[in-house]
């Protein structure tokens, strides 16, 4: 009987050695790349905070004196240390109307995204257009009428002006991103619910609410960072009893100059608020984003 003869593995298994080097590189570099995309958007904000502990004689140097003595005059003039007005009115204020035009939102966009995806109206592809197309409008452009209303409304620097203007201009993104969440909520699960009698108010608070839950969390979140970086109309609307945080950024711009470091101080506590909810919610935050992603 004659020795039967093998193959040899040899040339497919480098082969695949190979291959799966080249994989390795093309992920490193694709890692490498991603690490220096990131870093890039995030240097001006880096740059903004160490701006923010220099003194102005250093921050306004040209080319940036990186390596200057680092001080918190900057913080401490925000805070009214030099005699300057004091930010905590215009924060508050920020806070306010960020918080409350947040839930007016989430509450006239869960029954409106209901509709428009669990138990759909008729023609509702023509509603969410409708609701874009109200994103279509720059915001200069309705800026006079609405300076004209509050005029002869007296609602001039009110804060509840704010909260309207903020809720009415964030609505139309939050039925858009809540209807695909919950487009994503099984129809089971609520028909139970109202087979065991649920009317819609407890459908939507103790059945879609909890399921959409990071969906709903994003949409607050994005709303209240829209709301709370609004500038043109608080700055248009307002005056010295309703102005917001970003308002009061402004008044460091002043004919006398550019106070730079005064400004960057500024900008790190004002985005505070901001980062600080987003560290918190970060979890609902990328779970909302993602959700419906993978079917």
């Amino acid at each position: 009987m004659s020795a039967s003869t093998v193959t040899p593995a040899a040339p497919a298994t480098a082969s695949g050695d190979a291959t799966t080097r080249r994989a390795r590189r093309r992920s490193a570099a694709l890692g490498v790349a991603a690490w220096v995309v990131g870093i890039g958007f995030c240097l001006p904000a880096l740059w903004m905070l160490l701006t923010s502990f220099h003194a102005e004689a250093d921050a306004a140097t040209n080319p940036p004196s990186v390596a200057a003595a680092l001080t918190l005059d900057g913080y401490r003039t925000f805070f009214g240390g030099g005699g300057g007005p004091m930010p905590w009115p215009p924060l508050v204020n920020s806070l306010g109307a960020s918080f409350f035009s947040t839930v007016l939102v989430l509450l006239l966009a869960l029954p409106a995204a209901y509709a428009l995806s669990i138990r759909r109206v008729r023609k509702w592809t023509d509603v969410m257009f409708f609701f874009l197309s109200t994103k279509m409008l720059p915001v200069v452009a309705g800026l006079l009428p609405v300076y004209l209303f509050a005029k002869n409304a007296g609602l001039l620097d009110n804060i509840w002006l704010l909260v309207l203007l903020y809720t009415s201009m964030n609505l139309p993104i939050a039925v858009w991103m809540m209807q695909s969440f919950l487009a994503d909520v099984p129809v089971s699960i609520i028909e139970a619910a109202q087979v065991d009698g649920a009317r819609l108010p407890t459908v939507l608070r103790r059945v879609v609410a909890p399921v959409a839950g990071p969906g709903i969390a994003a949409t607050a979140l994005i709303c209240f960072i829209f709301s709370w970086n609004e500038l043109l109309f608080a700055r248009v609307l307002t005056g010295v009893v309703a102005g917001t945080a970003p308002v009061h950024l402004t008044t460091f711009v002043t004919s006398q100059g550019l106070f730079l470091a005064q400004l960057c101080a500024a900008s790190v506590v004002v985005s505070l608020p901001v980062l600080v909810a987003g560290y918190a919610a970060q979890d609902k935050l990328v779970q909302g984003l993602s959700l419906g992603a993978v079917k």
